[in-house]
């Protein structure tokens, strides 16, 4: 299926759109529970349809609308848009990639389901030492790698394959077909994590030969992909629907401003310190988790006050220092994640839907903070100090963004200084 998101469903009967859909579900192992839980959303979408008259309505169009009904309607019944309210955004959502690309990829392979051989569970481990020691990987790296890594050894073992001397060049290309309807950027890097494995292999004279030179090369340019940006219109809407009388709403309000008003990448959100900001200075400083690098940003009086309301009146009492922690008892940090479910959740509440396939998360918040800045002649010099990017040209990629009407930035780049 190579129906675009925004094309007329007309051209492909809804109804027969959730049975493939359900199909590939099965096809991919969800459980019972899961696919109930699909089916009776999706089913509750044609119901949707079919009572409004939308059947005609792009597919973008019709699922913004529904989402926005559902979910507006849990959060009048339970006051606050909770679980379920979520599972009808991720259920669609789900829909929405099949309609899009004609292929339904489970977000995260659970790791429980994931079994690495015997035989190959130590090897794996003296290749993150490896990593570790001789790479110098970062933790967030070397996890990456190890994770896909297991995806591949689970691959072996599916194939009956229980030591890394028994692997051929047919496994490798086997298994790179298998990930064929992923984007070529993972593609690449998947590839790039076996030719390391691999290579290492062969250094510790643990295959007959060199596997790692039978492997495609993949080429992604740099700015092949052009960043997702929100209009400035939208980001004040999601601001605006955020109820901050509640721990919640002043906690994800912080978290959203950060990232669309700072620029601060999500790694570096979750991981914010009491101790990172200088009150007296007016400022916030962090080492970048991504690059190592120092980071200084201004406190502006906007981020301030929101940070100011969350930490007095909506964050837990907790010997922890992370800023933003859980909203449940034991009130812990985020250990991990890119905090999607908090856009999805504003996002959602606020009826905001896109004209066209686009990112939703707090990265694309960042990436709109950067065209804004563009747009506004900023050096490419000052933006990139802003990001945190180590090379300018990493920065560069942000001129092939196109936003029209772009307001006025609320972060004053003269204020701006990258240690």
């Amino acid at each position: 299926m190579t129906q675009s998101n925004s094309s007329v469903l007309g051209k492909v009967p809804l109804g027969q759109l959730v049975t493939d859909a359900l199909g590939q579900l099965m096809q991919l192992g969800y459980s019972r529970r899961s696919l109930h839980r699909y089916r009776t959303i999706w089913e509750r979408l044609i119901e949707f349809a079919h009572r409004g008259n939308h059947e005609d309505l792009p597919f973008d169009d019709l699922a913004g609308r529904f989402m926005n009904e559902s979910c507006v309607a849990d959060a009048e019944a339970d006051k606050v848009l909770r679980r379920g309210a979520l599972q009808i955004v991720s259920c669609i959502e789900v829909l929405e990639h099949f309609v899009c690309h004609g292929c339904i990829e489970r977000p995260r392979a659970s790791q429980k389901s994931i079994r690495v051989p015997p035989a190959m569970q130590n090897v794996l481990r003296e290749y993150e030492q490896y990593c570790e020691d001789r790479l110098f990987l970062r933790p967030s790296t070397l996890q990456c790698r190890s994770r896909e890594l297991s995806f591949f050894l689970d691959f072996l073992r599916q194939k009956r394959i229980e030591s890394v001397d028994q692997i051929k060049v047919a496994d490798l290309t086997e298994f790179i077909s298998s990930r064929n309807h992923l984007k070529a950027t993972t593609v690449s890097r998947t590839i790039s994590d076996m030719r390391s494995f691999l290579r290492f292999l062969a250094m510790r004279g643990l295959t007959h030969k060199d596997l790692s030179l039978a492997l495609p090369q993949v080429r992604v340019p740099r700015d092949a992909h052009i960043p997702s940006v929100w209009d400035p219109e939208l980001i004040e809407k999601l601001l605006d629907a955020i109820d901050r009388s509640s721990p919640k709403g002043k906690r994800d309000y912080a978290i959203l401003l950060l990232a669309c008003r700072l620029g601060l990448r999500v790694g570096d959100i979750r991981m914010l310190q009491l101790d990172h900001i200088k009150w007296e200075e007016s400022r916030i400083e962090v080492t970048q988790s991504k690059t190592n690098t120092p980071l200084s940003l201004p406190l502006t009086e906007e981020v301030g006050q929101a940070l100011i309301d969350y930490l007095r009146s909506g964050r837990p009492k907790t010997a922890h220092r992370h800023v933003f922690l859980k909203l449940l008892p034991p009130f812990e940090p985020f250990t991990g994640g890119n905090l999607y479910h908090i856009v999805t959740y504003w996002r959602c509440l606020a009826g905001i839907t896109f004209r066209s396939p686009h990112r939703r998360g707090l990265h694309s918040l960042r990436h709109s903070l950067a065209t804004r800045l563009l747009r506004e002649d900023t050096p490419f010099q000052t933006i990139s100090g802003i990001l945190g990017h180590v090379n300018v040209e990493s920065t560069r990629i942000y001129a092939k963004a196109d936003v029209e009407s772009l307001r006025s930035v609320a972060l004053d780049t003269e204020e701006v200084r990258h240690d």
